[in-house]
């Protein structure tokens, strides 16, 4: 068990795939090559892991504009051989002023992705400050130099993102200012159109110069508050002004023979640790990686993580206990033993979709950074503001309507979220930084990914390439590598097996051997980036 990838790294190649990347200094893997390129150039130019992070992401928020931005959040998480790992939650409030009543009366079951009420403060510039200053060497100013000159001096569109902004092109369009901003003649532009966002690099120069009260208390959150309160929405200047992130002890869980690190909530990662210490207890190693058993059991371990999660995790200060609590042994084996290996349990279980940007980077010290920023749903609320240029995130989506609920909406309060970057290490050191994008499917993806590597001893692309299930509802959806007949055998078992409409999330890893002093990286086919070493 465990990460020991020399006897692993073999694949086929006479068949369409990726190698790994081997280096020895540094690594970054990104969803956008132009982003690991930049993360990179960082590290080579005296850098650290944290300074090439936050500059990948900022420059992300550019290229990848359906996934992140300033407008968005950000959940980090930072190993430094020697010190404790170190976690921070980047996201932001609700409206301080919110009057939940108004919600509650109207009779809603849901913060409809599309309402200005799932707006909640950005907390993604404040975290890439907060980064930098406890870890890093940058300052904002230099972190941002590539995303404003991207956004500046225009950038090619790659293929996926050109495929997701194509999807999103209704969405914009019912918005003045992300019609303004981020379509051109009423079209979302095509793969390889080059594009510029003037309007953005304005507000990146600014946040360069002033740094992270440039957008939480100047003329940039009064451009964000009046475009929300033009719609109906609550948010204020003092609601920025009193935005701080949080310093958090990361959480953790045993698996086989490797911790594995998570944020502690309102963040998901809770689900995550729940699902691994629930497929534990299966003898997976035994089962074909890609057949009905595998996919079975992790499907049905899933829907019960995903449950516990949706009916416990909120914001930590509203929770009815200690979030460790769900990882008692007990409480594991009585989910563990509702699951029948024959078939599936009934009932629907519905779940958002969403879109994120996640990146990991390793530096020549062993400063490894798992970062993850997100919007939410693919281009956030699908509202701009119309001076400044920032797309606006639908992160209060993740709240409930039931006011006896813990992640019920109320004001001040951060909602369920579904970011979450991670960590693996062995005897206090780390062995992987990673992440698995897509919404609610990240519970699965990082047991996935995790259990393709410890249990099936791929190595982290092969682990990244691997096939993907999840569940919308009550389908069970498979991607197309799923072999027919493995979708046959969950058919048999009771799954609705249906194709699954679009990639399931995407992935980013870099696994640290410190036996040959390497770093062995991998990065999502399923998104446009790339793992990039040197």
């Amino acid at each position: 068990m465990g990460l020991n990838p020399t006897d692993r790294m073999k694949r086929d190649f006479q068949r369409p795939g990726r190698s790994a990347v081997i280096a020895c200094e540094g690594m970054a893997a990104t969803s956008h090559p132009l982003a690991s390129l930049c993360a990179v150039t960082v590290l080579q130019s005296g850098g650290n892991a944290a300074d090439a992070a936050v500059t990948a992401a900022a420059a992300l928020s550019v290229l990848e504009p359906q996934m992140s931005g300033v407008g968005g959040d950000c959940f980090c998480l930072v190993s430094k051989p020697g010190t404790p790992p170190w976690g921070y939650n980047g996201s932001g409030r609700s409206a301080a002023g919110l009057r939940p009543a108004m919600l509650f009366d109207r009779g809603l079951s849901a913060i409809d992705p599309g309402s200005v009420h799932a707006v909640t403060v950005p907390g993604a510039v404040e975290a890439w400050g907060a980064i930098l200053k406890a870890h890093g060497r940058y300052g904002l100013d230099r972190a941002l130099r590539p995303a404003i000159h991207y956004a500046e001096h225009g950038f090619p569109v790659a293929p996926r993102v050109a495929w997701d902004w194509q999807e999103a092109e209704a969405l914009l369009r019912a918005d003045a200012g992300a019609t303004r901003h981020y379509l051109r003649d009423g079209r979302a532009p095509g793969a390889g159109t080059v594009v510029r966002f003037e309007a953005l690099a304005d507000t990146l120069k600014s946040i360069a110069a002033g740094g992270e009260d440039a957008f939480y208390q100047g003329a940039i959150a009064a451009d964000i508050v009046s475009t929300v309160a033009a719609r109906g929405g609550a948010l204020t200047r003092d609601d920025f002004a009193a935005h701080r992130g949080d310093v958090v002890t990361p959480i953790r869980a045993r698996y086989r023979d490797l911790d594995i690190l998570e944020l502690p909530p309102n963040g998901q990662g809770i689900a995550a640790l729940l699902l691994l210490k629930i497929l534990e207890g299966f003898d997976l190693q035994s089962l074909d990686p890609l057949g009905p058993d595998r996919f079975h059991l992790a499907l049905e371990a899933a829907r019960l993580a995903c449950a516990v999660r949706d009916a416990e995790v909120a914001d930590p200060a509203f929770m009815r206990g200690d979030s460790t609590d769900l990882l008692d042994a007990r409480f594991v084996a009585a989910l563990s033993a509702g699951i029948d290996p024959r078939a599936r349990f009934s009932g629907p279980i519905v779940l958002p979709q969403t879109d994120t940007t996640t990146l990991t980077v390793v530096d020549r010290d062993r400063m490894a950074v798992a970062l993850i920023c997100s919007l939410y749903r693919g281009f956030g609320v699908g509202i701009a503001t119309e001076r400044t240029g920032v797309l606006l995130h639908n992160r209060g989506a993740g709240f409930v309507v039931d006011p006896t609920h813990p992640n019920a909406i109320g004001p001040g309060k951060r909602p369920l979220h579904t970011i979450i970057p991670g960590l693996a290490t062995k005897n206090d050191r780390c062995e992987l930084a990673f992440g698995v994008m897509g919404g609610s499917f990240q519970v699965m993806g990082h047991a996935h990914l995790i259990t393709n590597l410890v249990d099936y001893a791929m190595d982290v692309q092969a682990a990244i390439d691997c096939p993907r299930a999840f569940f919308e509802a009550d389908k069970t959806v498979l991607e197309h590598g799923v072999p027919a007949s493995t979708a046959s055998g969950l058919s048999a078992r009771g799954h609705d097996v249906v194709p699954a409409p679009r990639p399931l999330g995407g992935g980013q890893a870099i696994h640290i051997n410190w036996q040959t002093g390497t770093l062995i990286g991998g990065s999502d086919p399923r998104k446009d980036g790339a793992a990039i070493g040197y």
